[in-house]
């Protein structure tokens, strides 16, 4: 059997134990930067990619194929993340290693006449994922406790009671066999400005620009505040949020990724057993084959099922693996690093790193939310960054400076 070195990359701790918001969790403190749990570089992370691709993609399958035979078991990934933190290249470089007959896929923007006539829930409910299928909500529920607050598009009770229905409501989709996977992608003030700087400077992004995006920019410390309200009040036990610093994209991709797996290991599902006879069916085959085609279908056909036995084995062997990936913890915790220093724009764009975690924005663009728009009305992200230095290893020290990052 495998080590589970081998299925662990430079993995430390998991990211379901790394990324999770806990109750001492502070926003102000943390690094968006740094990749809690992860103690490789950017080559490490996309080759890494590369090896769960395979693993993913048959996790999926199965889980897929279970839901045919009446497994109800779902799962839900939220992304949430200010102007340009990555959904979309979430949704295209991580989601996209799957079958898309397997996704669910919606975003929501600016809430129709009808949808407003509604309770906020109603439009998300009805983009919940049937049984079998991997839904990615970008943007979700929670824009209506982000931009109510910060635009004050309902009042202060109103969005106090927003929190416990949230909360309710993932309680009964959990009870009702619903995984959920909250991501908040958490870019820095720097950070988005630069990648917005991009946007102006290339032609070929300027479809993604809107005139909204620097009116929103403006907000940016009354968004933290309601960003770490939200944390405080609904990153539950049944449905936790996980932080993902997000100023290096290949690190928002790798900790995702790795949170999607673990999450298909945990439902232990194999290949469901037919409802019908294999002998039977086997044997009316047969019966309509001629005897040459008979005999060389048999042979072919053995072989073949002992491949794929080996290979259900071969997975049983490394899902057992990410399982103990799953538990490994050597204490680190997002927003356990001391931020970098604040810089300027003209700073960053005059310094930026050539080394190999500095600047990947040319080396692959992302794609777009399914209407390119936030519940704003605004263009939504992709992820066209330009990373910064590498993370501080300064542990334990907390900053309370100021929230623009």
């Amino acid at each position: 059997m495998s080590d589970v070195n081998d299925y662990a990359g430079k993995w430390s701790t998991s990211p379901t134990i790394a990324l999770r918001a806990t109750e001492e969790f502070d926003l102000a403190t943390l690094n968006r930067n740094s990749t809690p749990g992860w103690d490789g570089k950017k080559k490490h992370g996309k080759k890494f990619m590369k090896t769960r691709e395979g693993i993913l993609d048959e996790l999926q399958e199965r889980f897929f194929a279970n839901a045919r035979l009446g497994n109800d078991r779902r799962i839900l990934v939220v992304l949430q993340g200010l102007d340009t933190s990555g959904k979309g290249g979430i949704v295209r470089h991580v989601l996209g290693m799957v079958d898309p007959q397997g996704l669910h896929i919606a975003n929501f923007g600016v809430p129709t006449e009808e949808e407003l006539s509604h309770h906020f829930l109603w439009r998300i409910k009805k983009q919940l994922p049937p049984p079998g299928k991997i839904g990615v909500f970008d943007r979700s529920h929670y824009e209506d406790v982000l931009i109510g607050r910060v635009d004050n598009l309902a009042d202060e009770d109103e969005i106090d009671k927003r929190y416990d229905e949230i909360n309710r409501w993932e309680a009964k989709l959990v009870e009702e066999g619903y995984t959920l996977i909250k991501v908040a992608l958490m870019h820095s003030h720097r950070e988005q400005g630069m990648r917005l700087a991009e946007r102006l400077a290339r032609p070929d992004k300027w479809w993604k620009y809107s005139t909204n995006d620097i009116d929103t920019r403006g907000k940016w410390d009354a968004y933290q505040e309601a960003y770490q309200v939200m944390f405080d009040r609904t990153s539950t036990e049944h449905a936790p949020w996980y932080i993902v610093p997000a100023d290096r994209k290949w690190y928002s991709r790798l900790a995702v990724t790795e949170l999607i797996v673990q999450a298909l290991v945990d439902l232990e599902q194999e290949w469901p057993m037919p409802r019908w006879k294999l002998e039977v069916q086997r044997r009316r085959l047969l019966e309509t084959m001629n005897a040459e085609d008979m005999e060389e279908a048999q042979e072919a056909l053995q072989m073949k099922r002992e491949d794929v036995n080996e290979e259900i084995l071969e997975v049983a062997r490394i899902r057992s693996a990410i399982d103990e990936v799953g538990e490994l913890d050597d204490g680190d915790r997002v927003g356990g690093d001391v931020d970098i220093p604040d810089t300027t724009m003209e700073e960053e764009m005059a310094g930026v790193s050539a080394d190999e975690d500095s600047n990947d924005s040319n080396e692959d663009s992302d794609g777009e939310d399914s209407d390119g728009k936030d519940s704003n009305g605004k263009d939504s992200d992709s992820d066209d960054s330009t990373e910064k230095p590498k993370k501080s290893k300064k542990k334990g020290k907390k900053s309370k400076k100021g929230k623009k990052k």
